[in-house]
């Protein structure tokens, strides 16, 4: 098991770099390029950028944690309270980030009417969409730890 689950950190932190490249690299831009195309409104590069860098703390923050249930699966620990708490983290910063682009969406949707292009919209949708199927997921996968991890319980205590 160990081999899998360090492709998977690899697999995790390589979702990491392309993300801090682009926070570091083309957000600064991207907010200056949408407050020159939507000039009636100055402070709009400040709304996008806060929202857009706390997505990217909080997406951070996510991939933590599933380092950390990587890590407590090799333990040996998958079937316990850790990994439970550490999918509701990760079902909760799903949440949080679809509710910033939610919140971000009448932003994207300036930018993209200014600029004449919809598929920014889309992309705020899409990734809003995938934050919804993550936190989903990750709350399934908790409740079936919670119950594999009580199932667990009981039998070490019959035993």
């Amino acid at each position: 098991m160990k081999r899998e689950t360090l492709f998977l950190k690899f697999v995790v932190i390589l979702m990491g770099i392309p993300v801090l490249a682009l926070s570091i690299f083309v957000l600064p831009g991207f907010a200056e390029y949408a407050a020159k195309i939507v000039p009636e409104f100055p402070y709009i590069k400040y709304f996008f950028s806060i929202g857009l860098y706390i997505t990217a703390v909080i997406f951070f923050f996510a991939l933590y944690q599933t380092l950390k249930l990587l890590s407590y699966i090799d333990q040996g620990k998958a079937f316990s309270e850790l990994s439970v708490n550490v999918l509701k983290k990760i079902k909760y910063s799903a949440i949080a980030i679809g509710a910033i682009y939610v919140a971000e969406l009448p932003i994207i949707y300036l930018i993209a009417d200014a600029d004449d292009a919809p598929g920014l919209i889309l992309i705020g949708l899409i990734i809003t969409f995938a934050s919804v199927v993550i936190s989903v997921f990750a709350a399934v996968l908790e409740k079936l730890l919670k119950h594999a991890f009580e199932i667990k319980s009981e039998n070490d205590l019959t035993v």
